[in-house]
């Protein structure tokens, strides 16, 4: 088994290169990066936005191809303000400071001597190969006899097209994916609660709009322990909440950050190349004409989440696992309500291969009941 085992993980360990470097290959250089690469060189320049400007295009033209470039400097009217306008591109940047965990990631990078575009790109290069070990192992834990089924599921997610984006292109969500792979590797082998706090946290100063993610897993924890388990309040998952709201908090705060409304607006609506010159207003029926429009091309996402969604309430009766599910796929649509991109996948992949994940799970417990008649010590 051993022997089997190694093959399986040198099998898996080629092909997960060779992926890699498909992605390294196909890396994108977007309109996201100056935004990404400005909050890092902000940082060494903070009273020198007209400086970090410069270095911020000089560096993304000198390894951009023309066409590419062409996009990020003029692929719109705000592009171009951006562009030419320091003061203009300055006040997008608390978009993408508030990305704190991401932007020191892209730091570390940028200071041990990489280039600044390809700190940000090789942040999400390094996440998607740490992501494939994450999954290589959880499968393995999952099915420790099926050892050729670890490197085709692990490998079969890292091949999807959405999966593959988020690590081509300069955005937190590949780094991100690894931390919310530890937080559920954590919570199905019922680890200690801390370090899945710690996870929780790490998330939040990533994307600060995990709060969201981390505010409803522990609503779930709460109540799940009220009516299931102790029938007592756990104020420890209360206080948790609280800390993470008060980073997010001073996250937002610190960076000034404008707010959603203006982030949906400049997203979806019109993106305002002077964000002081303009406020961001739209009526509640425009926005959820908006939504009803986008849901309608949401279908790929939500015929694969409720079929998942369906299985694995088939699977297994217990409950928490069914609660888990919930959440995951609950996530997809909180993360829709509030951006509705339906045309970018990889926004909402991740919360779908969570939810394939606490099916495996189902799966494996169902399999080890039907071979050995117990279940080992592996419980939410």
């Amino acid at each position: 088994m051993k022997l089997k085992w190694g093959l399986s993980f040198v099998f898996f360990i080629v092909c997960l290169g060779f992926l890699t470097y498909s992605c390294y290959q196909n890396r994108v250089y977007d309109w996201d990066m100056p935004g990404y690469l400005g909050s890092v060189l902000s940082w060494e320049n903070p009273d020198n936005p007209q400086k970090v400007h410069q270095i911020v295009y000089s560096s993304i033209k000198k390894e951009a191809s023309e066409l590419e470039f062409h996009d990020i400097v003029a692929y719109n009217h705000a592009n171009e303000v951006f562009a030419a306008d320091y003061k203009a591109f300055d006040e997008q940047l608390p978009y993408y400071q508030i990305k704190l965990g991401f932007n020191v990631a892209v730091y570390a990078l940028y200071k041990i001597g990489f280039s600044g575009p390809h700190s940000v790109l090789l942040v999400n290069i390094f996440s998607y190969f740490i992501a494939g070990l994450l999954l290589f192992y959880l499968v393995k834990f999952l099915f420790p006899s099926q050892y050729f089924l670890a490197p085709l599921v692990s490998l079969g997610i890292l091949s999807l097209p959405p999966v593959k984006s988020m690590a081509e292109n300069p955005t937190p969500d590949t780094f991100l994916f690894i931390f919310t792979l530890l937080f559920t590797i954590n919570v199905l082998q019922n680890k200690n609660i801390w370090v899945r706090f710690i996870i929780l946290v790490c998330c939040v100063l990533i994307r600060p709009d995990y709060i969201l993610f981390a505010g409803t897993y522990l609503f779930a924890v709460i109540v799940f322990e009220f009516l299931y388990k102790s029938k007592k309040i756990n104020y420890i998952a209360i206080i948790q909440g609280v800390v993470l709201a008060s980073i997010y908090l001073s996250i937002i705060t610190y960076y000034h950050y404008p707010g959603w409304k203006d982030l949906f607006y400049d997203s979806f609506f019109y993106r305002r190349p002077v964000i002081s010159a303009e406020n961001a207003d739209f009526t509640a029926k425009r926005y959820l004409d908006f939504l009803f429009i986008k849901l309608i091309n949401f279908k790929k996402i939500s015929l694969a989440s409720i079929i998942l969604l369906g299985t694995l309430f088939y699977v297994t009766k217990d409950k928490w696992t069914r609660i888990l599910g919930v959440l995951f796929y609950a996530n997809i649509y909180i993360k829709f309500v509030f951006f509705p991109d339906s045309a970018n996948l990889r926004f909402f992949i991740g919360f779908v291969i969570l939810l394939f994940i606490v099916l495996l799970y189902a799966v494996s417990k169902n399999t080890m009941v039907s071979k050995s008649g117990k279940l080992r010590n592996f419980t939410i």
